[in-house]
């Protein structure tokens, strides 16, 4: 039996080839609390008047990382490093015509409400086939999200354009001790792919521990 690649299969599959040829990745991987975060999405629409989905959390999360932690969204051309002036998301969606990545622009200056409803809308077009050349293009960090899918935790590949990709699985509920008690949690992990080249493993640590606290502590980004 054949089965045909269509055409953005064939051109994801050589640009993923490319990125795992040339880039001298690592992986780190970590495990945060967000039973506060599930909590709080709910209650959010209401006072802000939009949905916010997880992914949206992560993406705005993601953004405010980047602009503290600059060497993620480097790259390397020739002898030098060369930092991004922009933090554009590129947030994967699986579409009827295959994978697509829209793009999320200056995620780290934008509210949570902001990037909610532009989240949405490039997710809709995205299946719809509707985006355009601008909103696929400028990536410069990565997301990739396959907690829907049910996968607890995975390794993504860095696409070629950036140098690191965070990688978030499933919610699911944990037995944890705490504080002395055992207890039920909502526990999320989290995985980051990145170019040694560019970045070292302590700086990549301190860049995912951010995020894993910003999603255990969501007032604080709201």
């Amino acid at each position: 039996m054949h089965i045909p690649l269509t055409r953005i299969q064939k051109l994801i599959g050589r640009r993923m080839l490319k990125s795992k040829q040339s880039k001298a990745c690592f992986y780190l991987e970590a495990k945060a609390d967000v039973t506060e975060l599930m909590a709080l999405r709910p209650k959010l629409r209401k006072s802000l008047g939009v949905r916010i989905t997880t992914n949206a959390f992560y993406i705005h999360i993601l953004g405010l990382a980047a602009q503290k932690y600059p060497l993620v969204v480097g790259r390397l051309q020739g002898d030098s490093i060369t930092i991004a002036e922009r933090v554009n998301v590129g947030f994967a969606v699986n579409a009827p015509q295959g994978l697509v990545v829209p793009v999320v622009k200056d995620a780290g200056d934008k509210t949570l409400p902001e990037i909610a409803r532009e989240e949405k809308l490039l997710t809709d077009k995205a299946r719809d086939n509707k985006l355009t050349l601008e909103e696929i293009e400028g990536e410069t960090i990565a997301l990739s999200n396959l907690g829907a899918y049910d996968i607890d935790s995975f390794l993504g590949i860095i696409p070629p354009p950036a140098s690191t990709i965070l990688s978030v699985g499933n919610v699911v509920a944990t037995v944890v001790c705490r504080d002395g008690e055992i207890t039920a949690r909502k526990m999320l992990s989290l995985s980051v792919a990145a170019d040694r080249r560019v970045l070292s493993e302590t700086y990549a640590a301190e860049f995912l521990n951010f995020i894993k606290d910003r999603l255990q502590n969501p007032q604080q980004v709201i």
